[in-house]
């Protein structure tokens, strides 16, 4: 396909907007991008679509996020609000997890893969969690990615918190998922290794995960509360961090989420592990966790990258909320600054994708990278320039601006119509679904 009349936003190393620019494509990758008359006289038999005069730019990615949890919108948890962060834990997620049954696993993932469709974001990295059923579960989301055309990576989230059985569950199921995709490439899925957190993983488990993924690669909540480092040093005598860091959990494949409460020692050991952290700023608001300073990452040279943690995939969003979050903290109208949020959510989102789909670059535009693509609706009122795209999208962009998305060269919405996902549908069964998980709840 041949897609003409752009804007064409690289995101390259440097960023470039082209404007009146094209973009051939071929299979799932980029072929060549240019001016359109030049792309145009070059492949006259291609199969067209005309941008009207849009931004084209690369798929958003989300680095952390959880599909199970999409059956807690609106639902109301019995009792008194929460207090803390692990009463959110223990009285909601703990309990919306272990109502789940496959078919509410599935339509949790078509949920949240219809939302990423619509709102541009074309790769997430999903950490999931169903205790009443482990062994397969990962293949249930996978065939709702499959349907979607959406790229994610899976894993299960191992925890003791319902017994030995169930950790060594899902440590069999990471397992199991991983081998599949290596019997079974799949160029829309990749497998990682979950476990929760520190403060729900005894030595034991552990070290059974480090043993059955000796080669490393996990995804694992880190310090989101202090409760973490509280039960860490009250029980083992040391920091989250330097725990995981003990048992190799640590790595350049291995993702850590939030990071709230991490010390600088704990963060030089994520940056010379080259372990990846993940922040999700509307999450940590909602769940009134603290903030975590991802500024101080970057400085050290921790590689942080922007998830949303099971909140909208209108990953904008997500930059707002960063770019606002640490200027209301700091009262400093100079922190988190336009390029640190591009920094996190177009650079090292698109290198910690990079880890599980090493096949061809993402998130950028460019000759030889995957066709991950979208067509955003937005007529700058002010010149668009490749220097102030970022305040452009920061003031100016909202998900529903996203017209077209295309993943691994297939159109998967065009002109804001969905072609492979039947969004009333799955919604409606959806809706009938929740209603029975509410009551299980």
């Amino acid at each position: 396909m041949l897609i003409t009349n752009a804007t064409v936003v690289t995101w390259g190393t440097p960023n470039a907007v082209i404007n009146d620019g094209a973009l051939y494509f071929s299979g799932d990758r980029i072929v060549e991008v240019g001016a359109s008359a030049e792309l145009s006289a070059k492949y006259p038999d291609a199969d067209r679509l005309d941008a009207r005069g849009q931004l084209l730019m690369p798929g958003n990615i989300c680095a952390h996020t959880h599909f199970y949890g999409a059956f807690a919108r609106g639902m109301s948890v019995p009792g008194d609000p929460p207090k803390d962060f692990p009463e959110i834990l223990e009285r909601l997620w703990w309990r919306l997890d272990r109502a789940l049954t496959p078919e509410d696993i599935r339509y949790s993932a078509l949920g949240a893969l219809v939302n990423a469709a619509r709102q541009g974001t074309t790769t997430l990295i999903d950490h999931h969690a169903s205790p009443q059923c482990v062994d397969g579960s990962l293949d249930v989301i996978a065939a709702a990615v499959r349907q979607s055309g959406v790229r994610c990576v899976l894993s299960y989230e191992v925890t003791d918190r319902n017994g030995a059985d169930e950790a060594r569950a899902g440590i069999a199921e990471n397992m199991r998922f991983s081998a599949q995709c290596k019997r079974q490439p799949d160029p829309l899925l990749a497998a990682s290794f979950g476990l929760h957190a520190g403060l729900t993983l005894s030595d034991t488990t552990l070290a059974a995960c480090a043993g059955a993924n000796p080669h490393g690669g996990f995804h694992v909540h880190v310090a989101e509360h202090e409760a973490d480092e509280y039960h860490s040093l009250q029980l083992y005598q040391r920091r989250v961090v330097d725990r995981l860091h003990a048992f190799g959990i640590l790595g350049a494949r291995s993702i850590a989420a939030h990071c709230v409460h991490i010390d600088m020692a704990e963060a030089l050991l994520l940056r010379d592990t080259q372990t990846w952290v993940t922040h999700q700023p509307r999450s940590n608001m909602n769940n009134a966790v603290g903030v975590a300073d991802v500024e101080g990452l970057l400085r050290a040279g921790v590689r942080v990258a922007l998830g949303n943690d099971g909140f909208s995939n209108a990953m904008w969003d997500e930059w707002k909320t960063a770019y606002l979050l640490h200027k209301a903290w700091h009262r400093d109208p100079q922190r988190a600054g336009g390029n640190q949020i591009v920094q996190m959510a177009v650079v090292n989102n698109a290198a910690l994708a990079g880890v599980f789909f090493p096949q061809a670059p993402l998130g950028v535009l460019a000759a030889g990278a995957f066709a991950d693509m979208i067509l955003v609706d937005y007529h700058a009122p002010t010149p668009l320039t490749a220097g102030n795209l970022p305040w452009q999208i920061l003031f100016g962009f909202d998900a529903g601006m996203v017209t077209t998305t295309i993943c691994g060269g297939k159109v998967l919405m065009r002109d804001r119509a969905l072609l492979f996902l039947d969004e009333a549908q799955i919604a409606a069964r959806s809706r009938e679904l929740a209603a029975a998980v509410w009551q299980r709840f």
